[in-house]
């Protein structure tokens, strides 16, 4: 898919000084406001920017202020780990 935007002339040149890749930009905000919004997964925001690895996904969600979350079969799941591993060690 290709996007276009219409950026008024006299804001442009402001923008295009203020980041080094505009495009880019654009394209991080949109993958970050995506992924609050639940519209994509930390996976598919890791395959927009194209980046390596899930870790470097979630480190540039955090760097935006989107923090990546668990759901809630995780947290159980995890609390089910925890109290097995309590039990182990009364």
């Amino acid at each position: 898919m290709i996007l276009t935007m219409n950026i008024p002339d006299d804001l442009s040149s402001e923008l295009n000084a203020g980041f080094q890749n505009l495009g880019r930009a654009a394209l991080e905000a949109l993958a970050a406001e995506a992924y609050d919004k639940d519209v994509l997964s930390l996976e598919q925001v890791r395959r927009l920017l194209e980046m390596e690895s899930r870790w470097e996904a979630q480190e540039f969600l955090s760097r935006h202020g989107v923090w990546p979350g668990q759901s809630a079969e995780e947290i159980l799941k995890d609390a089910a780990s925890s109290s097995k591993f309590r039990a182990a060690f009364p």
